[in-house]
């Protein structure tokens, strides 16, 4: 079952994480992404994994879950750090062939960003692996409420998000059953040249774009004869609420970015 959950799915257990109010988890969630713009220094990036790893440890989700959250954008991750490990000068060189200069601060600075980038993403699996959908977007509603005023359509924007993130299991599973398929008609993509590959990247493609038109339209079609309208004035079974331990998450996201920021002034 655990092979199967990757980024945007809920995984119902039994922790703190869980049982916090969306906004404070999001808010919370928001500071702490915030405080890693100013991470630096080799400290500041220890104490940022290590505060992390505690987080992933209080939602009772095994690690082999934020692996498979990974996994989808490894790729993205390599790229990342080879692209800052070749165009980042450096007074140290390890690697001068052509065009191709290699230095200790661009592998530095290729482990810092990649790093930085993986952190991000292991809190936005926290938020989507510990908070239901409709939770979700019943916490994103509140928070933006204030832009109602000024005739933003809190509720569509807040459903349009989380329909997109809910959608990203569904695009991946898709992507697999084609693969599948292809595989069982003895295209196997491992074996194939690169230029084969990028010929049959079109058949990948265009069956999977018209699938997720298909289910676009079936989904509008499903709110609609529901009747859910613009959402406005809606009721809800369960009101959100804040309790002690939320402010309490706030109250520790808000001390951590601070003391971010303190090692970051201070150059600790």
């Amino acid at each position: 079952m655990m092979d199967s959950v990757i980024l945007g799915q809920y995984v119902k257990r039994d922790s703190i994480i869980h049982y916090l109010d969306p906004r404070s988890k999001i808010l919370s969630l928001i500071i702490i992404m915030l405080s890693f713009i100013t991470l630096e220094s080799t400290m500041s990036y220890m104490i940022a994994i290590f505060f992390v790893l505690f987080i992933l440890i209080l939602t009772n989700v095994p690690f082999k879950v934020y692996v498979l959250a990974i996994k989808p954008l490894f790729f993205i991750l390599i790229v990342t750090f080879l692209y800052h490990m070749l165009l980042t000068k450096g007074s140290h060189v390890i690697l001068d062939v052509y065009f191709l200069t290699i230095s200790v601060e661009g592998i530095v600075e290729g482990i810092r960003i990649t790093l930085r980038i993986m952190l991000f993403i292991l809190l936005a699996s926290v938020l989507t692996f510990t908070t239901k959908p409709l939770t979700l977007a019943h916490g994103l509603e509140a928070l933006m409420k204030p832009l109602a005023k000024l005739n933003f359509p809190v509720e569509k924007f807040a459903l349009m998000i989380i329909i997109a993130i809910r959608f990203i299991p569904t695009i991946l599973q898709e992507l697999q059953q084609i693969l599948t398929a292809l595989k069982a008609k003895g295209n196997h993509m491992e074996t194939l040249s690169l230029r084969k590959k990028l010929l049959t990247y079109n058949r990948i493609l265009i069956p999977l774009l018209t699938s997720l038109v298909i289910r676009a339209e079936q989904l509008s079609m499903a709110i609609e004869a529901r009747g859910f309208g613009d959402g406005k004035n809606r009721v809800r079974y369960h009101s959100l609420s804040y309790q002690l331990l939320d402010y309490q998450v706030l109250i520790v996201a808000l001390s951590f970015s601070f003391f971010l920021l303190y090692i970051k002034v201070y150059g600790i």
